[in-house]
């Protein structure tokens, strides 16, 4: 792991806490430089002091030439984490679907158009794309963030098709709940689906760096994911019978 990560130029967006202040972290630990970018400039800064890294704050989407000056010229590993837990039906106002598709999706799609010129001249480069559970399976009452989440993991899954031949490695992260602020803004849908096996910003991280180690696309921090994968893919009715259940339970609880 040190041979991947050691002097590498890493950015990670969303960083100024959550998921993304703990792969901050935790790549700064290895030896990594760090762009600590998140749109609050405050958090990015406290982030980046403590692990040694350069705040870059700002939009996700617009910020990959500023991180790429400040690292000397190169980006080596992308983590495309910042996010958008937008809640909502198909009512949701159409301001909300927009904004859960521009940060969920465009912006790795942004930072991709960037990146891929250089990474595909020189035979290597790294895209992390912090999806969700919420993007192999769906997450009740929160319609804009599950079909965005589905975007992302879509669009990580066509990098690595597509490029995985001239040095492209990709992963997709995709956890359950994990203790952040946003799933404290999930409400009582996220007290009955994620809360109960949510687990600690660092266990994401280290599933993430045990991915990297074995050379996997598809990272799940909480192993039990890949059981429902499977189940929903072998039985859909089943399981959209199941998550129905579980909408019964949520609309009767609220």
């Amino acid at each position: 792991m040190v041979g991947v990560v050691r002097g590498a130029g890493v950015v990670v967006t969303g960083a100024g806490g959550g998921i993304g202040a703990a792969l901050a972290r935790r790549f700064a630990a290895e030896g990594a430089r760090v762009v600590v970018n998140d749109l609050d400039a405050d958090k990015a800064a406290a982030v980046a002091e403590e692990i040694g890294g350069i705040a870059v704050p700002g939009d996700a989407s617009s910020i990959v030439g500023e991180a790429r000056d400040a690292l000397g010229g190169t980006v080596d590993v992308y983590c495309a984490n910042a996010g958008l837990a937008s809640g909502g039906s198909e009512a949701a106002d159409e301001k909300v679907w927009a904004l859960a598709w521009d940060v969920n999706v465009m912006a790795h799609v942004r930072a991709a158009h960037e990146l891929l010129p250089e990474w595909l001249e020189r035979g290597s480069g790294r895209f992390v794309s912090t999806v969700s559970a919420a993007g192999l399976l769906t997450m009740i009452g929160a319609a804009p963030y599950s079909v965005t989440k589905h975007g992302a993991y879509a669009f990580a899954e066509w990098l690595s098709l597509t490029y995985r031949h001239r040095g492209l490695k990709v992963h997709a992260v995709c956890p359950q709940g994990v203790r952040t602020d946003m799933l404290a803004g999930t409400g009582s849908a996220g007290d009955l689906v994620l809360a109960p096996t949510a687990i600690e910003p660092e266990a994401v991280a280290d599933a993430l760096f045990q991915g990297i180690e074995e050379d996997r696309f598809l990272i799940l921090p909480h192993p039990e994911v890949a059981g429902y994968y499977r189940a929903r893919a072998a039985d859909p009715d089943q399981w959209l019978t199941g998550m129905n259940h579980i909408q019964q339970k949520w609309e009767a609880a609220g």
